[in-house]
Parts: structure tokens; sequence; C-alpha cells
């Protein structure tokens, strides 16, 4: 999965922050540092579904997140947490 652009949406962006404590950076950074990314769920647009990247910011917190990834390469964020344990399970197995 090749990311061209990340879209970002103010509603999203506020979830991130009051609900996760997550700062756009460390989701970006996560994103570019993901080994890998795995569909979760079928999307509403045909070809664009709903991804889980698990993967760590650059200061080393383990983020789980969740990306729209749409046909012209670009990934809508929206929503971003620290990874649950099983996650950082599996992330470690990866």
């Amino acid at each position: 999965m090749k990311i061209k652009n990340v879209i970002w949406y103010r509603q999203f962006i506020e979830k991130l922050q009051a609900k996760h404590h997550v700062e756009i950076e460390e989701a970006e950074q996560a994103l570019e540092n993901r080994r890998r990314a795995r569909r979760v769920k079928r999307g509403h647009v045909r070809g664009e579904d709903v991804y889980l990247a698990l993967s760590q910011a650059e200061a080393g917190r383990y983020l789980a997140v969740f990306i729209i990834y749409k046909k012209t390469h670009e990934a809508i964020v929206i929503s971003a947490r620290d990874m649950e344990d099983a996650e950082r399970d599996e992330y470690e197995e990866s």
C-alpha cells in the first residue's frame, strides 16, 4: 500500500486530540513507519476500504491508525489511538 497524501478532516482531528490525545504528527509518523496495514472493513465506496495500520511514532508511542485508503493512493485518517495489548502482540510478531 503506497500512500501519496494524507487527508485530514476537522471532525477526525478533533476526535484524535480530544478523545485519544493523539497529535496529527504522531499519526502521520506512524503511517510512514508502518510495516503493513490490514483491511478491517469494506468501505461505502467500492475499492475504498477501511484499513488498520499498527506502528510507532518517532517518539516510540505505539499507535493503531485507522484510514480509508482511496483509489488515488490517498489516505483519510479517521481515527488513531494507543494500541491495545493484542494489537501490540500482533505488531511485535510482524
